[in-house]
Order: C-alpha cells, then structure tokens, then sequence
C-alpha cells in the first residue's frame, strides 16, 4: 500500500526532513469533510458548522502535522475540475509511515440529521473521482446517522479495494474535552496504514464494519456499537490490533464501481409493538407506492398472530400486491430466526428473514436493492436473505473444516515464513495444483504475507508468465492495491516484466498503477500487439528470465527463500 517518499537511488541528502523521507514510506489520505459536531464552533446561536477545519483544527496540532513542506496534492472535484489542496502529513507512526493528506470540505456542509440519498451520492462521487489519487479516505460525519451512511456507502460502493473510514465526534474539536482528535487521528492512521478494503466505522479507538454499526449513545463517547459482528481494529497503548480474519476482500474479477440510485422514497420502518392493530399495520402498506417495508419484530423475529389471523393476513396480501417485507430484531443483538411459532407463520406468509442485519443496514440495502434496473422481487428477496456487503452473519457451511496449524519446518524461519516462501516457489514454477492446495489450508495467512521486500503473492505472481496464477490469487481475494518496500503495485511490476496478460487480468480486478508509479514515468503505450494498449516504462517485453532476475534483484535477495532467511513471510502488524 506504500511507497517510499524518495527512491533509493536518489542523491543523498544531508537534511534532516528528506532523511527521514528516504526512511520511511508515505501514503496519501483524502479527507472529506460533510459536517457535523467534529467541526463545529460556538456562536451566540449555539454551535453551528465552520469552515477552515484544516488550518484552524489540524496544522496547530503536531499530532497532525510533523512540520514538513505541505506539498499539494490534487483533488478531482464533482464538476470534472482539479484543485490543488495543501497537504499535511502527519509524524513517524509506530507502523514507520508518514500519512500524508489533503482535506476537501463540502461547498455547503450537511446536517447529518438531515442527510438523504443525495448526501450520499455527494460522498460516493467524491470517493470516485479520487479513488486512483488516494491510498484510503476518510469521511468526517456527523453521529446521528453515521450508521446509516456507513451502511448506505457500503452497497453502493462494489469492488472496493481500499479503506473508506467514516468518523465524527460526540464533542467538537474545538471544545476543551473532546474525543474529536482521537476519532480523527485513529481514522486517519488506520486509513493511511492498513489496506481494509471495507466501507468502516471508526469511533472510540475501534473500527466497525460499517454496515454492522448502530449508534447506542446521545452523550457518551463509545457512541457506537456493533453487537453482531466483532471489531475489525482496535487502537491500545501498544498499537492497533487488526483482525485480519474478518476482514472482507473482493473476489470477483470486478473494477470499483458506484451505484448512484438509491429508492429511499418507497420504503417504511415499523417497529411492532404490543397492541399494535392489523389496521394500523394495513395502513402503512397502503401507502401510496409503497415498495418495501422493513419490520421490527420481537425477540427472534415474533409478531402478533391472534386467533382470527388478521395480522398476518394483511401481511399476506401486502406480499401479494408485491411489497418486499423484511424482519429484523428489536433487540440490540441476536438474530431473527424461526425459532418460534410466530416468526414462523411470518416465514410460511412470505416475509424474508433478515437474520442479524441491524435497522440500519437493513433499510439501506433494501433501498439498493430496489432500484437495481430490472431486478425482479424473487431475486430482491434473495439477495436480501443473503450477505452482499458483509453486513449479515453467513450461515456456516457443513463443508468448512479446521486445520491444524503446521509445525515449525525450519531452524531460522517460522512455519509461516516456510510455507510462504513455499508458495514463492510454487508461483515461479507455475505449479497452479499446488498453489490451490495451500491456499485452500493458509488462504487467509498467505495471501496477508509479505517477502523480505514487502511483496505480496500477487506481486510474485504478476512477474510470472502464468496469468492463471494471477487469476487464482485474485479470485481468493488478494489485493491488487498493495505495494511492496519500493513501491510498486502487482500492476507496476506486471509492466515492468512485460507480462501484459497478466496486467490485464489486474486491470480488469480494478488494479490501478498509484499515483507515485505515474509520477515516477509510467506511461500507456501502445504493445507490439496490434490494438492492445499497455502501461509502461519499457518499449521491449522482458523474458521471464530476465523479469525474475531484475524482481528478485530489485528485492534485495536472489529467491524467495533466500528473502524468507532474511526475514520474509511476515504478516501484516496488528
């Protein structure tokens, strides 16, 4: 995901501000302010937005802002226009990265308790038109309905292949006693440090999924709650725990991409409650357009029946004129299931189980789902039953299986080291048998792996010459936006050995060459291949031979296990 600032074979420098550049890797971070309390100052009508959050919030701060030259850095804005931003970067982390970053507020701040789907369209356009610039993003939101904008990026969004961290803040930054900077600067760091391609939620040092957040304070500073799925991060004294386990990657052979349609207009919330009338429930179904209803139900899913079923019989003909109606639980956790009678005769009526969706989520995801051009009901009742974004426990599999872990197979590396270096050599010879059995034991520790020189099984892979391979790795989720210690993305190495099948195939998963790789001269060119357009710094296509050679010497090492000896196969900090 980083690069260093400057490349090893520039002139040394005596000043101290490029010696710590040579050192440690940056990577750039867009931040996008939509409003909220974070950036709010007292006025004599109260609090109210304020503008300048950049200069009057974050430069004053050292946190913030290690005094380095603010370089600018591009931001597309809506209109197709580019502007200059300043940038701050913040000091040395724990991880040895700077974050660098640039801040575009929006021309009219939003009121988060007001937000509506076109907030939400400003925000995904805004990630789009950036998203080749930038190595993550961080939205700064207000706290009335940043579950629900977490949830509602998080299906509009498809293919994401980088971190969208949303925060705010239950106090402004401004104030004397604020939780403002910790939200930001954990937000910032995770965003500008770990690839988590997921659409997250960031608050009181640890990160949400996004779609599985709900907001369970008006006042206290842990805001916010994910009472179905565990935390993805977590910020302690000693740094910040990842659980890379459940963290989701793509795996499908897909380019990012936003949908803008969203059908907020014809979808209501109920939430049941005793004594509640079949009439009063039939005249929310009758709303005029009504397509969809989201159902707060008791416990597991329950619901008044009665002796006469007059209950359900509303239900019945509402799914009968069309209207999708989905359950989910009143309670903060757990998970609508027919375990009762009650949730079963909803079931047997047509109603869909929403299993442990929160509210949230459950309503932005119907609002997804009903504008998809030409979806049918059945197939909107079976993608609502089934998690799309991560936002819904899956069903376990009768077919999943644990392994043992393996045993230590070498005096100097680890079993992880061994098994990586392993798979090193497996991805020169082009053994896709063998490549499949690891990866269907270690798929989650192998492809988290990086050599001596910070290279991914990707990056192995994209300078070999089977493009099956590339295509294994990615379809078990490997990132294509990571980068190794100089640099470079799969992409960027897949041009440099001249291998354009495999830069293909990357570019068809969304890979991209990062901002840096352009700047350092990469170009498209057209191949010798008639009508095939190519990225590259070369005019000539490499034999593996002489691509390997280069890789492994550009590695600093002269094979995969001589770079595992060094200290290579290590897993991402967390």
């Amino acid at each position: 995901m980083f690069s260093p600032s400057v490349t090893p074979d520039q002139p040394h420098q005596s000043v101290n501000s490029n010696m710590a550049a040579i050192q440690h890797p940056e990577s750039r971070v867009l931040i996008i302010m939509t409003g909220g309390t974070i950036c709010m100052k007292e006025s004599p009508q109260g609090l109210v937005p304020a503008t300048g959050f950049m200069d009057e919030a974050m430069r004053p701060r050292p946190s913030f802002n290690d005094g380095s030259i603010c370089e600018p850095l591009p931001v597309n804005i809506s209109d197709k226009s580019t502007e200059y931003r300043p940038s701050l970067r913040t000091p040395i982390s724990k991880y040895s990265r700077h974050v660098r970053y640039a801040l575009y507020e929006f021309p009219v701040l939003l009121d988060s308790s007001s937000i509506s789907s076109a907030g939400w369209s400003q925000i995904a356009s805004c990630i789009q038109s950036n998203y080749a610039l930038y190595d993550g993003f961080v939205i700064l939101h207000g706290t009335d309905s940043l579950a629900y904008t977490a949830s509602a990026l998080s299906f509009m969004i498809s293919a994401l292949g980088k971190p969208v961290i949303l925060t705010g803040s239950q106090a402004s930054i401004f104030a004397l006693q604020s939780d403002a900077v910790d939200n930001l600067l954990g937000a910032l760091i995770i965003a500008g440090t770990f690839l988590i391609p997921e659409v997250c939620l960031f608050f009181h040092r640890t990160l949400y999924r996004g779609n599985r957040t709900t907001k369970i304070s008006a006042t206290a500073f842990d805001a916010f709650g994910s009472p179905n799925c565990e935390a993805l991060a977590r910020v302690t004294g000693i740094g910040i725990d990842v659980n890379w386990s459940l963290i989701r990657r793509a795996t499908a052979l897909e380019r990012f991409n936003v949908q803008f349609a969203l059908d907020t207009a014809h979808v209501a919330c109920l939430r049941i409650f005793p004594g509640i009338t079949p009439a009063l429930l039939d005249s929310v179904l009758k709303v005029p357009g009504l397509h969809g209803l989201i159902l707060e139900t008791f416990g597991a899913g329950n619901a008044p029946s009665g002796p006469d079923g007059a209950f359900i019989d509303v239900i019945k003909a509402a799914i009968g004129r069309g209207i999708v109606i989905v359950s989910v639980s009143q309670c903060r956790s757990g998970t609508v299931s027919p375990l009762y009678e009650p949730a079963t005769i909803l079931g047997n009526a047509g109603v869909v189980f929403g299993h442990d969706l929160t509210t949230e989520a459950a309503l932005t995801k119907l609002f997804f789902l009903l504008a998809l051009p030409g979806v049918s009901y059945a197939e909107i009742v079976r993608q609502m039953s089934i998690p799309l974004r991560g936002e819904m426990t899956a069903l376990p599999s009768r077919n999943q299986f644990a392994h043992l872990p393996l045993l230590d197979l070498g005096a100097s590396l680890s079993s992880d080291q061994v098994r990586f270096t392993e798979l090193g050599y497996a991805i020169a010879a082009g053994q896709l048998d063998k490549i499949k059995s690891m990866l269907d034991t270690e798929s989650h520790m192998l492809l988290l792996a990086r050599d001596y020189a910070e290279n991914t099984a990707l990056h192995l892979a994209a300078v070999s010459g089977e493009v099956e391979v590339v295509r294994e790795l990615l379809r078990r989720g490997a990132s294509v936006h990571e980068r190794n210690a100089a640099g470079n993305t799969p992409l960027g190495l897949a041009d440099k050995a001249g291998r354009m099948q495999n830069a293909a195939l990357l570019k068809e998963a969304g890979a991209m060459l990062h901002v840096e790789e352009k700047e350092r001269g990469m170009r498209p060119l057209l191949s010798p291949t008639a009508g095939e357009r190519r990225w590259s710094s070369y005019e000539t296509s490499l034999t593996f031979e002489q691509a390997a050679s280069q890789f492994w010497a550009g590695s600093a090492a002269r094979s995969p296990l001589e770079m595992g000896k060094k200290g290579g196969g290590l897993i991402p900090d967390s």
